[in-house]
């Protein structure tokens, strides 16, 4: 089974941060706005060296979404960026009549996502982002895992025509995915990370490199689990995850989100047309968050390695 190593850890926000600052030096028409969270989100380098491209909206979110798509009829690609929670609940409105409605070529970039934001808390924690985003028709919904995979897939939506709804977070990880420039990031095309035959473990975001550390014990425990990191939840790669299924039988889903409405349930739908198969769902379970540190909160409400080794094993049984 191949493993998995990391020398540096660092948070995928950062990854965000230093894409955004390489499109500002390559990609004239981008620009990016912020609602008052220039420093979490990374964005000063981008400031410093295009200030004519940046605009603080302030604490105006629903404002900074309409702002965002007037841009795009000017031919710019706005980056917007705040918390998840702020870039998605709170101002749905605006996004699905002025944004999805109309198609608007923006780029919702939100980070302190899930559980990880930590000590601020429920009110802040939202579990419930991807389920509201990939519902919206024409949305591109991205959920990435390290700091090298977010910066690959801020320089590719630059690319992608259409809106993009991109998830990080505030924690520091491991760095475990190659650099952009090895590896080109494919929108809707997942990523085999271990071959096996036993069972199919299928993770986005933060839980990713959970799901290899529970490879590793499985495998001390004479299991094979095949890893594959869908770090594009819509549109999701169902071949690959067909593929697999086809071969062990039985699949866990791991995710730092509500288990209803997020990856689990998008898989299942496949599943359900295509090959219906035995699954768990490693997510969290129709609850709100709490404050805690990001290491408490993740074992507490089970989005571990752990919990993953745990669902593996009980699927396994229903084959």
């Amino acid at each position: 089974m191949k493993k998995y190593t990391f020398t540096e850890k660092k948070d995928t926000r950062s990854g965000f941060g230093d894409g955004l600052t390489e499109l500002g030096r390559t990609n004239p028409n981008v620009v990016a706005l912020c609602a008052d969270l220039i420093g979490s989100l990374k964005m000063n380098q981008f400031i410093k060296e295009n200030p004519e491209r940046f605009f603080q909206i302030g604490i105006a979110e629903a404002n900074m979404m309409g702002i965002a798509a007037g841009l795009t009829i000017g031919g710019k690609i706005p980056f917007t960026g705040t918390f998840a929670n702020f870039s998605t609940g709170r101002v749905y409105d605006q996004i699905r009549q002025s944004i999805a409605y109309s198609g608007k070529n923006v780029k919702i970039c939100a980070s302190h996502a899930g559980l990880t934001l930590g000590e601020d808390g429920a009110t802040h924690q939202i579990l419930e982002d991807i389920g509201l985003m990939k519902m919206l028709p024409g949305m591109t919904v991205i959920n990435t895992c390290d700091y090298n995979q977010t910066k690959a897939a801020t320089i590719a939506i630059a690319e992608h025509e259409g809106p993009v709804y991109l998830r990080f977070g505030r924690p520091v990880v491991p760095i475990f995915m190659p650099d952009y420039k090895e590896e080109k990031f494919e929108i809707g095309k997942g990523i085999l990370l271990t071959e096996g035959t036993d069972v199919t473990i299928v993770a986005t975001g933060h839980l990713v490199w959970e799901a290899l550390q529970a490879s590793e014990k499985l495998e001390e425990q004479g299991i094979s689990a095949e890893v594959i990191n869908i770090h594009t939840i819509k549109p999701l790669d169902e071949e690959i995850i067909l593929k697999s299924v086809q071969k062990t039988g039985c699949i866990v889903t791991a995710e730092e989100h509500n288990h209803l409405g997020g990856l689990g349930e998008s898989v299942a739908r496949v599943l359900a047309l295509h090959h219906p198969t035995p699954q768990e769902f490693v997510a969290t379970n129709d609850t709100f968050g709490e404050s805690g540190t990001p290491a408490q909160l993740m074992e507490k409400y089970g989005l571990n390695s752990d919990t993953i080794v745990a669902k593996a094993l009980k699927v396994m049984k229903r084959k």
